[in-house]
């Protein structure tokens, strides 16, 4: 049977995207197909349960335009479906006199992307938010929240399904795109599914299913595992809500931070390991054909060389208890290695270009039927029903819809 539009990967970008399209075009038959036997078991399952403010963001980038919308639509569905959130804020710490230049920096751009409720703390304000954490200056952003994600994308997906009629097949793994004259085969090892558009929300196989219709694709999804501790019971006084370094502009990654979860408990990280599989959650998990990919990469290679020792310094915090606790140790100087348990990880889908760039904002790529979304890293989350919206709108004009 043909379908207007077919998705694949069921995530929390996916899922939104299948729910705005058929919100805006009631009229198209849509389907979405998911690998695993559930939905956001990846990506969307395993991240942090921040609603992010847009704080750290390029003005105008995509990220920051897609956020800024995106978390007020988060919030009023949230609110419209009875989903529970929390906008608890949380503060931006810099222990260091180097990092000064770097939060001042930080605070202006918040106000760029029109967080104008962010305020300058002091070392005496900080412990106002965050009585055990030492630094020398902060920001205090309010918008910050934390949620369930996958509470989000059971909703999506019951409104994709039983209010506006689309449809979502699981264990439908994609292994072939055959493009036709007017529409495109999809193919799975139990089925065979043809569509006018087609989009790519597969996160971390994202590029494997992008070359199934753009072979000479110049980028490469790299893998990256975020380890977490949890604070013990005993010791989760210690924070009240989040707390967060002063990030380094030249990594996409935030740092070790601290992040209380809306169902209870401490999350403490995370670091960031090269993963050698890419839905590997554990230290030993290997693929050979997924470190193929990987290392054979010229734009990783160039990676590597580039950050050497910082890539070795996250494996030994991986390794090294002792290190780990040192690091987080920056922001709460109380805690000790025995506070610590080990917790959940997450594997980043992190898009690296062939010349070796760390694509540092949303990507999208299109051909004549098929939308590749192919770096959606955090606030994708947040974003989901902005970039949701805009693909809806990006098909609009493909199929020439009024």
């Amino acid at each position: 049977m043909p379908y207007d539009i077919l998705i694949i990967g069921g995530g929390i970008v996916g899922l939104a995207t299948a729910m705005r399209i058929k919100e805006k075009h009631p009229e198209l038959k849509a389907i979405l197909l998911e690998k695993e036997d559930g939905l956001a078991n990846h990506q969307t399952g395993n991240n942090s349960g921040v609603i992010h403010s847009g704080i750290y963001y390029r003005p105008g980038s995509l990220k920051a335009q897609n956020c800024k919308r995106g978390y007020q639509q988060l919030l009023d569905f949230c609110n419209r479906e009875n989903i529970r959130y929390e906008l608890c804020g949380k503060v931006i710490v810099a222990t260091r006199q180097e990092e000064l230049e770097r939060l001042e920096a930080l605070y202006q751009r918040g106000l760029e992307n029109g967080l104008t409720e962010i305020k300058k703390l002091n070392s005496e304000e900080i412990k106002q938010h965050e009585p055990y954490t030492t630094g020398i200056a902060g920001i205090w952003v309010p918008y910050t929240g934390i949620i369930d994600y996958r509470e989000v994308c059971e909703k999506y997906a019951e409104i994709f399904t039983q209010r506006l009629g689309g449809e979502i097949k699981l264990n439908q793994k994609v292994i072939r795109i055959q493009p036709k004259k007017d529409f495109s085969e999809v193919v799975t090892p139990t089925d065979t599914y043809q569509a006018r558009m087609i989009i790519n929300t597969a996160g971390l196989q994202s590029d494997e299913v992008a070359r199934m219709s753009q072979p000479g694709l110049d980028v490469r999804i790299i893998p990256f595992r975020g380890e977490y501790y949890f604070l013990s019971k005993e010791k989760e006084s210690l924070v009240k809500n989040l707390i967060y370094p002063v990030p380094d502009p030249r990594f996409p990654f935030l740092g070790v931070h601290y992040t209380r979860r809306l169902k209870g408990g401490i999350d403490a990280g995370p670091n960031a390991v090269f993963a050698f599989k890419k839905e590997g959650y554990k230290f030993f998990d290997f693929s050979l054909k997924d470190s193929w990919s990987s290392l054979t990469w010229p734009g990783f290679i160039k990676v590597m060389f580039s950050y050497t020792w910082v890539g070795l310094g996250e494996y030994w915090r991986s390794l090294n208890k002792n290190a780990f606790t040192k690091a987080l140790q920056r922001l709460l100087p109380s805690l000790q290695k025995e506070n610590l348990t080990p917790g959940n990880s997450g594997v980043r889908a992190q898009a690296i270009t062939r010349d070796g760039k760390m694509v540092d904002d949303f990507l999208i790529i299109e051909n004549e039927m098929v939308i590749n979304v192919l770096n959606a890293p955090s606030p994708a989350a947040t974003s989901s029903l902005s970039i949701g919206q805009s693909i809806a709108e990006m098909i609009e004009k493909k199929m020439n819809l009024k």
